[in-house]
């Protein structure tokens, strides 16, 4: 581990007889008990896991699920800034046959998940699947998949089976998604897996999702703009857009032709923990298990035998609910319990803070913390091997300094390189489904920690009744992410519509696999979008004591639909040093704006001219 300090009366005789006599009857009626059924273990009971959370048996007839799992389609399939939120658990067995196949579709806020210890616990026979949105003609044209967020699939095999759909659907389980949606633990087989929907009339458009921890058929990524695969096994991969990056995947595409396919490859990934899942044991009991960090792997965690890690009880854990007060959160944190959210939007005046060392907080269907009355609603101590899982965290109506703040700046750093703190599939939102200010979404101060997977929004779209130029005003952000901490990884950080450099990496020895973001879309001058003498902000800015920083697969891409005549200098911007080295960067015109080099004053223009085609830059600096 490292330490280091950065500049911050007896009773009575008729009493006596009285319980003797009770004494009898409680002893005569336990003897008949027993007699009766000898040897009766305890059936395990199902945990409150609050109203949103269903688990599902093998026993659970195909339609009862069926139904059950329609019904909330739905409700979510367009709900996409709603408050409703749900998870639906499957205990280890088989659901569906050949005859009668089990066919899931995942709306908005919704989880489905294995119980199983292994992903091959729970067999889905059938298929789990995304389809496009239709937004306009009465649900008939601009059917895109640009919008397909907040969703979560792991920990079970789907056996790929298409019985009574039609014949263009049959060909593969459809997951046509864009950011904050998550696949892991997955075992895919019986089938190909497509990441767009061909069968959906078009444009078809699909922009960025991650895989992880996943055993993987022949795959169609089609027209998405940008993926992450890590830790996984792939039969095949074909197509790709922008930026599809692969960090230790067994199968994965060969880059030496970058960008023509556009491939990253990394054959190892530096830094890897798996997310903590819930899984039942064989007595029936409800736990979670912990995966532990790896390092330089390739491939699934789980290939060999169980995954490597510890198994908390579910009895370790406080499950929350709606409602309840934050005091009472942290009291059991202090307690030394770890914190299970159940799905739901959990109002946050002051901060959860984790304290503890290796405490867990997970969240389920998408649990969403609202910070109200300006606060941080996720603090984390400097201290090595917390866990934050499963969380969505939103800005609130009076401005926070920050949503989630790893560290203090300044202090004293407890870390450990072996046991990083980890944020997996958190997702933070600034604006959207209500207004949203904030100065830093993302604040890591600590050492050592680990960013598996992350989506940073501030809103480019919403239900606050805004006009795209009010917006500006309004839903305000200033950065999207900032690292103060050294040796902190990151593996798919999306940072999207910041008013200023959407992410600010100041500590040393990083490292980045996948970025990717989009400008604001809406400064309405080029005076409200300058960086002192400079036209606008790099999407991805390194701090320039930086000596050391690494970057695979980077992408910036400019729609300045307010005003299209706005420049930003450059997409990324670095300290010209050998120990700083960015590979396959590029910036892409999305019709409105320019970038006028893709990083330092390098690389030609991403403008109007060139819509749509991307200006790449496989290294720099230039070998």
């Amino acid at each position: 581990m490292i330490m280091r300090h950065r500049a911050g009366g007896r009773p009575g005789r008729r009493r006596l007889g009285r319980l003797f006599s009770l004494s009898l009857v409680v002893l005569v009626a336990a003897a008949t008990t027993a007699t009766a059924a000898p040897n009766t273990p305890a059936r395990p009971t199902t945990p409150d896991l609050g109203a949103n959370v269903t688990v599902f048996d093998p026993s659970t007839p195909v339609a009862e699920i069926q139904a059950k799992l329609d019904a909330t389609y739905t409700k979510q399939v367009d709900n996409e800034m709603g408050t409703e939120r749900y998870a639906y658990l499957f205990k280890p067995g088989s659901y569906g046959t050949a005859e009668h196949p089990l066919q899931i579709k995942v709306g908005y806020y919704t989880e489905i998940a294995g119980l199983g210890a292994a992903p091959t616990d729970v067999v889905i026979n059938g298929k789990v699947e995304v389809y496009n949105r239709c937004l306009a003609d009465g649900g008939t044209g601009n059917c895109l998949a640009l919008v397909n967020f907040w969703r979560t699939l792991s920990n079970l095999t789907i056996n790929v089976n298409a019985a009574g759909q039609d014949g263009c659907r049959s060909t593969a389980n459809f997951w046509a998604v864009s950011q904050a949606v998550s696949l892991r633990r997955l075992n895919i087989t019986g089938g190909g897996l497509s990441l767009m929907d061909y069968c959906t009339a078009g444009p078809q458009y699909a922009s960025g999702g991650f895989i992880a921890d996943s055993k993987l058929p022949a795959t169609t990524n089609g027209s998405q703009q940008q993926w992450l695969t890590r830790n996984s096994e792939v039969a095949s991969w074909s197509n790709g857009v922008w930026n599809q990056v692969f960090s230790g995947v067994v199968g994965a595409p060969d880059d030496s032709a970058f960008p023509d396919p556009p491939y990253t490859t990394v054959d190892t990934t530096p830094v890897s923990r798996e997310k903590p899942y819930l899984f039942v044991d064989a007595k029936g009991k409800y736990n979670v298990r912990v995966p532990a960090a790896r390092k330089n792997t390739s491939g699934t965690s789980w290939s060999a035998g169980l995954t490597q890690g510890r198994t908390v009880p579910l009895s370790d854990f406080y499950v929350a609910k709606p409602g309840d007060s934050v005091r009472d959160i942290n009291n059991q944190l202090d307690r030394g319990k770890n914190l299970l959210l159940t799905p739901g939007v959990y109002d946050i005046a002051r901060s959860i803070e984790v304290k503890r060392p290796n405490t867990v907080v997970l969240g389920l269907g998408h649990a969403t913390l609202t910070a109200t009355q300006g606060s941080i609603p996720l603090d984390v101590a400097d201290v090595p091997g917390v866990v934050i899982a499963g969380v969505t965290v939103d800005a609130g109506l009076q401005k926070s300094p920050v949503l989630l703040r790893v560290g203090k700046k300044n202090g004293w750093g407890w870390s450990s390189s072996a046991n990083p703190t980890t944020l997996s599939d958190v997702y933070f939102r600034v604006g959207g489904p209500h207004v949203g200010k904030v100065d830093t979404a993302l604040e890591v101060n600590s050492d050592n920690v680990l960013i598996d997977h992350t989506w940073v929004w501030r809103a480019d779209h919403g239900v606050e009744g805004f006009t795209d130029t009010q917006r500006w005003n309004t839903n305000t952000g200033r950065n999207g992410v900032v690292v103060n901490g050294d040796h902190v990884t990151a593996t798919g950080l999306f940072v999207e519509h910041f008013q200023q450099y959407n992410t600010i990496w100041n500590g040393d020895k990083g490292t980045t696999i996948l970025y990717q973001n989009e400008l604001p879309y809406d400064p309405p001058t080029q005076a409200d979008w300058m960086n002192g003498n400079v036209e606008g902000y790099a999407a991805y800015k390194v701090g320039n004591r930086v000596k050391t920083h690494t970057l695979y697969g980077g992408g910036a891409y400019v729609f300045n639909q307010n005003n299209p005549s706005i420049h930003t200098e450059n997409g990324f911007e670095v300290p010209k040093t050998p120990g700083v080295v960015l590979n396959h960067i590029m910036t892409v015109n999305l019709s409105a704006g320019t970038i006028d080099h893709v990083v330092n004053g390098v690389g030609d223009a991403a403008d109007a001219a060139k819509s749509g085609t991307p200006v790449y830059i496989v290294k720099y600096p230039t070998p």
